[in-house]
């Protein structure tokens, strides 16, 4: 049986492409951001999302990560605009972070780690199946958010409240009537690139928007998150922590944001967005 990637020393990031030849691809992500380095793009249009909060259905931990599952049937949940050539529609949504406040993002910053990072991931239904998308360079869109330490988020805590479900690896639960818009930052600022998932088989099929504004979460809540086990009911505990892996060569690529400074903030509730972003992941 081949051996189960993961994060340990044995089986991380390091070895991902001895079993996953894409590891060492030209298009890898995540990506250490230099924001001087970032061009200006004034075909970058403003970003928008349109989430049916009863597309939610499940939560679950597979060991590795946890993560909220949609209805992507048809389009009902969905993400338009920004760096994109038509609407994606909403899949899932995970979660990566560290062992401490201090670290966990997947991408960087000017050399800042944040504690958490969230992946949004959306598929473009011009290729009818989500398996065909992971085989498209416009295949896959990813909403990537920073999470930084300060306030509680209350609309967070919602979801670490679920939490309790799945501890363990295995462990899936119903998760309804959620709209994940709800954990957005106010401004609408985003850079974007084109990418890979950050888990194995790493397909380099993503374009991400990536936000500029973190999400602010209490050091509590992270608590929580880390809570979590990676190792089933039965096994003895091992926490679900360092999920992340470390930045990639950003190659021959060109990191993009809109030629407007500032796209604006949010406004108000049920009113459309009218803001830009870019960024990527995958399923893990």
């Amino acid at each position: 049986m081949a051996k189960e990637w993961g994060y340990a020393s044995h089986n991380g990031p390091d070895h991902w492409h001895e079993l996953f030849p894409n590891a060492k691809g030209e298009n890898q992500s995540p990506i250490e951001l230099h924001t001087k380095d970032i061009k200006h793009d004034p075909s970058l249009q403003p970003w928008s999302v349109s989430y049916d909060g009863g597309s939610a259905k499940t939560i679950l931990n597979n060991g590795k990560t946890c993560r909220v599952v949609f209805d992507d049937t048809y389009d009902r949940s969905m993400l338009r605009g920004g760096p994109l050539p038509g609407p994606y529609r909403l899949r899932q949504f995970h979660l990566h972070w560290g062992s401490s406040d201090d670290h966990g993002s997947e991408h960087t910053v000017d050399g800042v780690k944040y504690a958490a990072e969230l992946h949004l991931v959306h598929w473009n239904p011009k290729y009818n199946t989500f398996k065909e998308a992971l085989k498209q360079r416009d295949g896959i869109a990813v909403i990537g958010i920073f999470l930084k330490i300060g306030r509680e988020k209350g609309e967070f805590q919602i979801f670490l409240d679920a939490l309790d479900k799945i501890k363990t690896k295995g462990k899936e639960a119903p998760f309804t009537k959620f709209d994940p818009s709800c954990l957005f930052p106010a401004c609408r600022d985003y850079w974007t690139y084109q990418g890979s998932f950050t888990t194995p088989p790493c397909e380099e099929c993503i374009v991400w928007l990536l936000l500029k504004e973190p999400m602010t979460v209490s050091s509590d809540q992270m608590a929580k998150l880390r809570s979590l086990l990676s190792s089933a009911e039965n096994e003895p505990p091992v926490p679900l922590v360092g999920n992340w892996r470390p930045p990639q060569p950003i190659k021959n690529r060109v990191e993009r944001k809109p030629a407007i400074g500032e796209l604006g903030s949010l406004p108000p509730s049920g009113a459309p967005y009218s803001k830009s972003i870019s960024f990527l992941h995958t399923e893990q």
